[in-house]
């Protein structure tokens, strides 16, 4: 359990170190190329979800995210003896979710500064790359390796018939 905290931990201090670094040294909207027309720093305000999509629904952003944060580390520790797949991907989505958490409640926006420029793709952060990472390796997990981990267990039939004592069943004769 104490890997996953760590994961949790420094997924959020990565996510919030980079977004301090950014705030300080770029301008909000600045955009530095780092391999051109291909990816950049682009420094942004995101007060909704990807493509900037619910803008100004920060409220519903924090309550769903804070349901998520109570059930995820119930099942992170309810599972905890699961694959290891399954506890990192949870603890990275769980470390993404506090990182961006952190900016609504906070800065009443998420900052944003990585763009991937060749494409049409929303500015992002370290946050969202562990959120991503975590939910695609939860479905490699659930895909590939346990389909039955929600599913319900089955349950034994009970046998209905009644045996005699003798061994042989009451309706043969």
């Amino acid at each position: 359990m104490i890997l996953w905290i760590i994961i949790i931990a420094v997924s959020v201090i990565l996510d919030q170190v980079t977004k301090t670094i950014v705030m300080n040294t770029m301008e909000l909207y600045e955009s530095i190329p780092v391999i051109e027309n291909v990816f950049s720093f682009t420094y942004i305000h995101n007060y909704g979800a990807a493509w900037g999509m619910f803008s100004d629904q920060r409220w519903v952003f924090i309550l769903l995210t804070s349901i998520a944060l109570i059930i995820m580390p119930i099942l992170l520790y309810k599972y905890r003896k699961v694959h290891f797949l399954f506890s990192l991907s949870l603890s990275l989505i769980i470390g993404g979710a506090i990182g961006n958490m952190i900016d609504r409640i906070g800065l009443g926006y998420v900052v944003d500064f990585l763009q991937a420029t060749f494409i049409d793709f929303p500015v992002f952060n370290v946050a969202d790359i562990c959120v991503v990472c975590g939910a695609i390796m939860m479905l490699i997990y659930i895909i590939f390796l346990d389909k039955t981990l929600f599913a319900d267990k089955p349950k034994t039939a009970k046998v209905t018939e009644e045996v005699n004592h003798d061994g042989t069943d009451d309706k043969a004769n």
